[in-house]
């Protein structure tokens, strides 16, 4: 092994330091050195990429992909390298198969035949079918929608049927109108449904272009409780409330949620509960490693029998910090030099 890893990151962006890097990268660098590894950073772009990708074979064990999606060039340029790295034998954090698998919305769908997610849980990929049965969801009861794309709660949207006299049999519920509170600033907008349906096109047209569309769950204003997860390990726990307000259910921080640190330990009942489904998940998603660093959303929710259950609202793993606990470094290293090891011993022994 050259017990060398390379970080890769792009050039600006509302993710970065004062010195040009995301925050919680130069402390993972340090502590792979504190360890006897050594670590780089390299600035991803296209007019580089074949330089970036004959250094990394050259020079490294990994890479670490601490890039937003968003903020790529091209995002299938991206993942082709990443792809190619892999087949060098480059051990990937992460590879792009997991990054669609735990960071996609669609994980919900994937995981709705289980008692983490409702079952009226759907994905829409196109239009006809968005057109086709997310008017008879909403006539059940409110809805939310995610786009796939986006981030602090861009493109997520409740949506409420407020006007029911126009619907009908014969397709009136189009005229209908309908209460729409996006997540990125809990404002609320009027609409017909069918402007409303027009106006998700934009989330659902073009490349990883989908909806995801799931019963709204009221006691969101509860707190949603995300776990961050180094590998397989829970390391923290964010209480995320949202504003007061009638129609406030957003819990980023640009919305005017309010975040509360806890530990693992002061959610006994939902780590305990996810540690059980884990291995679940894990065979669901693709039986692949699990992330190197990643979070899981919950909700909480009631049963039939008016016990507290939870449900997963998101999961993410394609570019997850955690700068609010720059401490936790060491573990991420820690993390790091014992995925990179067992994946080259495995290479070794298939050698053999």
């Amino acid at each position: 092994m050259k017990r060398h890893v390379v970080f890769l990151e792009v050039k600006g962006g509302n993710d970065k330091g004062a010195d040009g890097f995301r925050p919680d990268t130069m402390p993972m660098v340090k502590s792979l050195e504190k360890m006897g590894w050594t670590a780089e950073v390299i600035f991803y772009t296209e007019a580089k990429k074949e330089e970036i990708f004959q250094t990394i074979v050259k020079t490294a064990d990994a890479y670490i992909s601490r890039i937003n999606p968003g903020n790529l060039e091209d995002e299938t340029s991206y993942f082709a390298m990443l792809r190619q790295l892999t087949k060098q034998g480059i051990i990937g954090m992460e590879r792009p198969e997991v990054m669609m698998s735990y960071g996609a919305k669609d994980v919900l769908v994937k995981l709705r035949d289980t008692s983490l997610v409702p079952t009226d849980t759907f994905a829409y990929y196109t239009m006809s079918d968005f057109i086709a049965n997310f008017p008879k969801q909403l006539v059940k009861g409110e809805r939310v929608l995610k786009q796939n794309r986006g981030s602090t709660g861009e493109g997520i949207w409740r949506v409420e049927l407020i006007d029911y006299r126009e619907v009908d049999e014969n397709g009136a519920l189009f005229s209908a109108y309908v209460r729409c509170t996006e997540a990125k600033d809990n404002k609320v907008l009027e609409f017909r449904l069918g402007e409303f349906i027009n106006f998700c096109e934009q989330y659902i047209e073009g490349e990883n272009g989908m909806l995801v569309d799931m019963p709204f769950l009221p006691r969101i204003v509860e707190g949603e409780i995300r776990i961050l997860m180094i590998n397989d390990k829970p390391v923290n726990v964010v209480h995320k409330k949202p504003a007061e307000g009638d129609n406030a259910f957003s819990a980023t921080l640009f919305s005017g949620a309010k975040y509360r640190y806890d530990t693992p330990e002061d959610w006994p009942v939902l780590i305990s509960l996810f540690k059980e489904k884990l291995p679940m998940i894990v065979e669901i998603l693709g039986n692949y490693d699990l992330p190197l660093i990643w979070t899981a959303d919950f909700i909480l929710d009631t049963d039939e029998n008016g016990r507290d259950k939870y449900i997963i609202g998101e999961m993410n793993c394609s570019c997850v910090g955690f700068t609010s606990h720059l401490e936790l470094s060491d573990d991420v290293a820690e993390a790091i030099i014992k995925l990179v090891t067992k994946n080259k011993n495995k290479e070794l022994e298939g050698q053999l």
